[in-house]
């Protein structure tokens, strides 16, 4: 009996992936919820288990295959082992273990968080539990696709998909709509000089589609400020030479904590916009845009005003680390209240973003640099820094993004605020 490999969803916005590498061959033994290939998703590289066991017969995706269409077959499992001179003699599977995990050591660490998950009652693989406690979805109440009925990790994936699109009214209109087609004509191509063709990675098109509707159906307005940043910069060193300091806080850092601030003091520019209402979220989860090889991923800081300086500057850090990496999982990077982009440390004074939907806003930051000012009618030179705000008319009006910015801008002045 056979069972065919199917090309998974790995996010809910998924509709194609890349097979970046098989870790398995034609002949392999595998058992359900064995690791079998990576795949690159449109933000992300994400490695897929298997859903049965037996060996693999025949892998029709191999390494590098792009635009693979979710759903498609792109290998396939047999109960019986092939006729292929390196197969090594067949060993059983351990069996699917259906009770309580053993219980973990007390200390925590960021990959073991199996000493306070819940009882799983159901067949589940060992990542599909670690995952769902990991996003708060209850295994137990889901119909799992693999073997058996056996819980798997897409299943996790998907049901964490579902539950993320629950509180809205209604579908967001600001997701990815179709795009005409940017084609540039062959009697036009015969003009222009030699070129290196670079196909589009699934990253790249997910990128174009998303900013192109956001530019031409979002009414973008923008609010630009100049921000005066000598006490930031010496509270960032004060905080960063302190005796016994275990963290390097960034100007960043800085910034993600003082958008959370304002955004609680001003709660409607922490909005998304839908045709049937404006969802104005309890709490500020703050994208960061980070770029990586072949496009731009935005990994979020969850609940930052509940964080301190030294608890976000380390998050901050990971996840960027794990953004270039590719190695984040979906919900770190899908979401997001409000997004920072900065370019300051490219030395980039001022610039205008396009918001990354379905959020309301996004702050650009420009470079910090010595510029002569006024003060008490006589020039002075101090450390200035451009921050411009494109907001989403639709949900935020002009007085509200303005008070928003006013708001950000004290704080950076008197970061001292940030600490109370």
């Amino acid at each position: 009996m056979s069972n065919q490999i199917l090309m998974p969803a790995l996010s809910p916005t998924m509709t194609s992936g890349k097979i970046a590498k098989w870790l398995v061959t034609t002949g392999d033994q595998v058992c359900e919820g064995d690791l079998i290939a990576e795949v690159e998703t449109d933000k992300a590289t994400m490695e897929i288990e298997a859903t049965g066991s037996g060996f693999i017969t025949i892998i029709l995706q191999g390494s590098d295959a792009d635009d693979v269409a979710v759903d498609a077959i792109i290998a396939d499992l047999s109960e019986e082992a092939v006729a292929v001179s390196s197969v090594p003699t067949p060993t059983a599977c351990a069996p699917v273990v259906e009770s309580k995990p053993a219980s973990a050591p007390e200390k925590k660490t960021e990959t073991n968080v199996a000493q306070d998950m819940p009882e799983v009652k159901v067949k589940a693989s060992p990542l599909a539990k670690r995952l769902g406690h990991l996003l708060n979805i209850d295994v137990n109440k889901l119909q799992g696709s693999g073997v058996g009925g056996k819980v798997v990790k897409i299943d996790v994936v998907q049901a964490a998909g579902e539950v993320s699109e629950k509180p809205a009214p209604t579908a967001l209109t600001s997701t990815v709509m179709g795009t005409p087609a940017a084609t540039i004509s062959n009697d036009f191509l015969k003009l222009l000089p030699a070129y290196e063709n670079l196909p589009n990675s699934s990253m790249r098109k997910v990128i174009a589609g998303r900013l192109t509707s956001s530019a031409r159906d979002i009414p973008h307005f923008n609010l630009l400020v100049d921000v005066e940043i000598d006490k930031l910069l010496s509270f960032r060193k004060d905080l960063n030479t302190r005796d016994g300091a275990d963290y390097k806080i960034s100007v960043n850092d800085l910034l993600i904590k003082a958008c959370s601030v304002a955004l609680k003091r001003v709660p409607d520019c922490n909005v998304s916009y839908t045709d049937d209402a404006i969802l104005r979220f309890e709490r500020s989860d703050i994208s960061m845009a980070v770029s990586i090889e072949g496009g731009l991923i935005t990994p979020i800081i969850k609940d930052a005003g509940s964080k301190g300086l030294a608890q976000i500057s380390k998050e901050s850090k990971d996840l960027a680390g794990r953004a270039r990496d590719g190695k984040l999982m979906p919900e770190e990077f899908q979401g997001g209240t409000f997004t920072i982009s900065n370019l300051g440390m490219m030395g980039i004074k001022s610039f205008n973003s396009i918001i990354n939907p379905p959020q309301g806003a996004i702050l650009s930051v420009g470079v910090g640099e010595q510029r002569a000012v006024v003060k008490d009618g006589a020039l002075a030179i101090a450390t200035v820094m451009s921050l411009n705000l494109a907001v989403d008319h639709r949900c935020i009006d002009g007085s509200t993004g303005a008070a928003f910015i006013k708001e950000l801008k004290g704080l950076i002045e008197d970061p001292i605020a940030l600490m109370l």
